[in-house]
């Protein structure tokens, strides 16, 4: 580090007013005129802190009642990303974009000597020409991303060219609470109605996500996006056919879209309990419960014809006490917690689907997680709030 002056870039702020229209999101977009960096190409309406004495989020509702005419309550102001942008010319500059839901008054020119149009314009068709910063951050946007670095290079366009596209998405931390691209949020909130709040709820693996949905009236909801059509399809087919059959212990498909697969799920009172360490009797009890759902789940399943002889209890604890590895010993206990009639009719069910039913190609027991619908289907039910309960 030098004794010199420390280096600054300006920090500006980018309004994403957006509405939901029967053919998809739209964001407002302004064309730059006169005497302007950038004249005749889109941009989302945007400004520049006017000192120290204002925060971002001040200067997002000023820029916006400036530019716009329409008025925005601090607390209608939702962080969307961040880009570090560096043009053509080499100045960098850090800009800060905000989604805004809701508003007052309707957006027209207030600033004619610097913007000589403006319009809605759905997300997945953005007007030509754009400003390349812009279109780096809307770009961002769409994906669900929450930051972006777009460095452009001497002799690159200002306006957006795919030739020279410098965007460069910066991955969130593991576990960071994050949001899905734009195309499930509308999904879902076709769905469920608006959604104030976005949470990853994901469990670590390779891939399929889920977040939690907070609704503007207070509901919960669950959106999952599968990481493959076969999963997608086995979870939906399951929600219609044998998870009713588990009644209030599981959550219910309030809408599914095959091309996206996602699917919207109400929410369940509880906690999970991965991960928890409980007394003998309380985990004793937890097991049981976990048994008469697992025999709920195994009675939901249509008979299916087969010549093989039931499986012996016996033989299907011992069978339970053989998955070795980690967690063997709670798979046996599982076994053994069970009441007889129900380890009886787990053992009559998993013989009706024994390994010579799936070499012919016969559809496994249903399997909870998994499942799918080749067109969009939904389903209205009404949210559950989620509160906590032991045992």
């Amino acid at each position: 580090m030098t004794g010199g002056p420390r280096y600054t870039v300006p920090v500006d702020v980018h309004l994403i007013l957006r509405r939901d229209e029967a053919a998809g999101a739209e964001v407002l977009l302004s064309r730059r005129a006169g005497d302007v960096y950038a004249a005749g190409m889109w941009h989302l309406p945007s400004g520049h802190l006017d000192g120290p004495h204002e925060d971002v989020v001040d200067a997002l509702v000023r820029e916006a009642r400036e530019e716009t005419g329409v008025a925005i309550d601090t607390a209608e102001v939702r962080f969307a990303l961040a880009v570090h942008h560096r043009g053509p010319g080499g100045r960098s500059r850090t800009g800060v974009f905000f989604e805004v839901l809701t508003w007052q008054g309707t957006p027209d020119v207030r600033e004619p000597d610097v913007c000589d149009a403006m319009d809605w314009f759905g997300l997945d068709a953005l007007p030509e020409p754009m400003v390349a910063y812009c279109r780096a951050g809307l770009d961002t946007y769409r994906t669900g991303g929450a930051m972006a670095v777009h460095f452009q290079e001497p002799g690159d366009p200002i306006a957006f060219d795919p030739a020279f596209d410098r965007r460069r998405p910066v991955p969130a931390a593991a576990g960071t609470p994050g949001r899905p691209d734009a195309r499930v949020r509308e999904f879902a909130e076709r769905a469920v109605g608006r959604v104030t709040g976005w949470t990853d709820a994901s469990w670590a693996r390779e891939a399929g996500r889920v977040w939690r949905a907070d609704g503007a009236d207070g509901g919960v909801w669950f959106v999952k996006v599968h990481q493959n059509d076969r999963f997608h399809q086995r979870e939906v087919t399951a929600y219609r056919s044998w998870v009713p059959a588990l009644g209030g212990a599981a959550p219910r498909l309030v809408a599914a879209d095959a091309a996206l697969r996602a699917v919207v799920t109400t929410a369940v009172p509880g906690r999970s309990p991965r991960g928890s360490v409980r007394p003998p009797d309380e985990e004793r009890r937890l097991f049981q419960h976990i048994g008469r759902l697992a025999a709920a789940i195994h009675r939901s399943a249509p008979a299916r014809p087969n010549s093989e002889p039931a499986l012996p209890v016996g033989k299907w604890e011992r069978h339970l006490g053989s998955q070795g590895g980690r967690g063997s010993g709670r798979v046996a206990a599982f076994g053994r917690l069970l009441p007889l009639h129900l380890r009886r009719d787990l053992g009559r069910d998993e013989a009706a689907v024994g390994p010579r039913a799936r070499r012919e190609g016969a559809p496994g027991p249903p399997r909870a997680g998994r499942g799918g619908l080749d067109h969009q289907d939904r389903l209205r039910a009404r949210p559950v709030a989620i509160r906590s309960r032991s045992g």
